[in-house]
C-alpha cells in the first residue's frame, strides 16, 4: 500500500517546516517526513541569529589562506579532519575556485536580498497571534580585541555598507555605551542594526504546531529509504513507516541531503560542517544585544532563558562525536571579550554539536532538478539556515507552484556545479 500525497517535504528542520508552512499557505496539501524529531538538528542548536550582516559568503577572498593556517589545529575556528575522501577533495577544489572577488561581488548582493526578505517575513510571522519564539530586532554587536582583527572587521563592514547593509563602526568607549549591562574588553566593534535574534528550537516547534493547525501532516521518526521513478518523475518514496506516492517532492534534509537522493543519480556538493554550542542559564547581568566575537569566530546568542556560545567549522564528514578541545576553545574565548560571561561562573545547560550543510560557493541549492522533474531541493544553507528559513520556504512554495519568485535563482541552481 502507498499513500497518495500532494507535496512531500523530506526534512523537519527550519527549511522543511518553513517550506511546509508557505506551501500550505499557497493552498497545497503537505506531508512532512522527519527521520528524528522536529527541529532536532542544526535548527535546534544554532545561535539563533538572523543576520543580514552575514551577506559575505563562506567562500570569500582570503579564506583559503586562513584555512591553511587553521586547518590542522584542532582548536582553531576552522578545521579539516584528515581523511581520504574523494567528495571532500572535490568540494575543497570547488571551494578554492570560489574564493575570489568576482564571486563575492556576485553572491553578496543576493544573500543580502534574501536575508532582508527573510527578516521581513520573520516580522510577519512574529505578528501572528499564536506564534511566540523570542523574536527581537536589537541588532548584533561584533567585538574585536586585536588591531589586526578590528581592521579586518572594519574592512568587511565597509564592504557590507557599500552593498546597503546598515553599519556603525564603534570605538571601545562606544562599544561599552552600546551595551552597558556587561563589562566588555574590546578595542572596538561594529554594530549591525538590522540583525535580529530568536530562540531557534522554539521557532521551529511553534511553526510546526501552527502548520499542523493549518492541515500539514507532520510525521516524525520516519526515515526515507529510497525512491522509485516513472517517466522522469519520482512516483514512490519508500520509508520506514510505509510508502508515499507524491505529486511533488521537496528535499530539505540538510547535511543528509546528498545521501538521501544518491540512488536517484544526483550528486549534491554538500559537506557537513560540524559546529558546537555550550548553553548556560541566562545570568542576571546578561547583555541585551547578541555578540559576535570576531577573531574567535564565536557567536553569543540570547535565548528566552539562556545564553548560548556557538562556533567552529569542522569538516569531518557525517561525524557527530564531540571533540572537547573545540568546546574548550569556544569557552576560553568568551571571557577574553566579555569577562562577565565567564562560563566558569555560569550554570551549564548542555553541550551540543550538529552538522551544517555547506556548498562550495557559500550559496544554498534551491530549485527544481532536471531529473526527477518533480523534485525541488532546498539545502546547503551553511551557517545561515535559520536566518534564511522563511525566505527559503516562501521560494520553495513558489518554485513548486511555478509562480513568480521575484528573485533570479540561477545562482542557486541545483546543478550549477555540473
Amino acid at each position: 500500500m502507498k499513500k497518495d500525497v500532494d507535496v512531500l517535504v523530506i526534512g523537519g528542520g527550519v527549511i522543511g517546516i518553513c517550506s511546509a508552512h508557505y506551501l500550505a499557505e499557497a493552498g497545497r496539501r503537505v506531508t512532512v517526513l522527519e527521520r528524528g524529531e522536529i527541529g532536532s538538528g542544526c535548527s535546534y542548536g544554532n545561535s539563533g541569529l538572523i543576520v543580514p550582516s552575514h551577506s559575505v559568503p563562506l567562500s570569500a577572498p582570503g579564506t583559503v589562506l586562513k584555512g591553511l593556517k587553521w586547518m590542522f589545529d584542532p582548536e582553531s575556528p576552522f578545521y579539516i579532519k584528515p581523511r581520504l575522501d574523494l567528495d571532500l577533495f572535490s568540494w575543497l577544489w570547488k571551494f578554492r575556485g570560489c574564493c575570489n572577488k568576482g564571486h563575492l561581488n556576485r553572491a553578496a548582493p543576493l544573500i543580502r536580498d534574501l536575508s532582508l526578505e527573510s527578516l521581513r517575513l520573520y516580522h510577519e510571522l512574529a505578528a501572528l497571534g499564536d506564534l511566540h519564539f523570542g523574536f527581537e530586532q536589537r541588532g548584533v554587536l561584533a567585538l574585536y580585541n586585536s588591531r589586526e582583527g578590528l581592521a579586518e572587521g572594519v574592512e568587511e563592514a565597509h564592504f557590507l555598507q557599500g552593498i546597503g547593509i546598515e553599519v556603525e563602526v564603534l570605538s571601545a568607549e562606544q562599544v561599552r555605551a552600546k551595551e552597558p549591562n556587561v563589562h566588555i574588553a574590546a578595542l572596538g566593534g561594529v554594530y549591525y542594526a538590522q540583525d535580529a535574534h530568536l530562540t531557534p528550537a522554539l521557532f521551529v516547534s511553534e511553526l510546526a504546531r501552527h502548520s499542523r493547525s493549518q492541515g500539514v501532516d507532520i510525521r516524525t521518526q520516519t526515515e526515507v529509504l529510497g525512491f522509485e521513478m516513472d517517466r522522469g518523475r519520482v512516483c514512490r518514496v519508500r520509508t520506514t513507516k510505509g510508502d508515499f506516492a507524491p505529486a511533488e517532492v521537496v528535499l530539505a534534509g540538510g547535511s543528509w541531503s546528498p545521501s538521501i537522493v544518491r540512488d536517484l543519480g544526483l550528486r549534491l556538493p554538500i559537506q557537513p560542517a560540524k559546529g558546537y554550542h555550550a548553553t548556560f542559564r541566562r545570568p542576571q547581568n546578561c547583555p541585551s544585544i547578541p555578540f559576535l566575537l570576531g577573531e574567535a569566530r564565536v557567536g553569543v546568542g540570547l535565548m528566552l532563558d539562556a545564553v548560548r556560545f556557538a562556533g567552529t567549522l569542522e569538516l569531518a564528514g557525517l561525524d557527530l562525536s564531540i571533540d572537547q578541545r573545540r568546546v574548550r576553545a569556544i569557552l576560553r574565548a568568551v571571557p577574553e571579550y566579555v569577562p562577565d560571561l565567564d562560563p566558569a561562573r555560569l550554570e551549564l545547560v548542555e553541550i551540543w554539536r550538529g552538522l551544517r550543510p555547506c556548498t562550495p560557493d557559500g550559496l544554498p541549492l534551491l530549485g527544481r532538478t532536471r531529473t526527477p522533474s518533480n523534485l525541488t531541493v532546498a539545502a546547503g544553507h551553511a551557517t545561515i539556515g535559520v536566518s534564511l528559513g522563511p525566505v527559503t520556504g516562501k521560494l520553495v512554495s513558489q518554485v513548486v507552484s511555478e509562480s513568480e519568485t521575484g528573485f533570479d535563482l540561477n545562482a542557486l541552481a541545483v546543478e550549477r556545479f555540473g
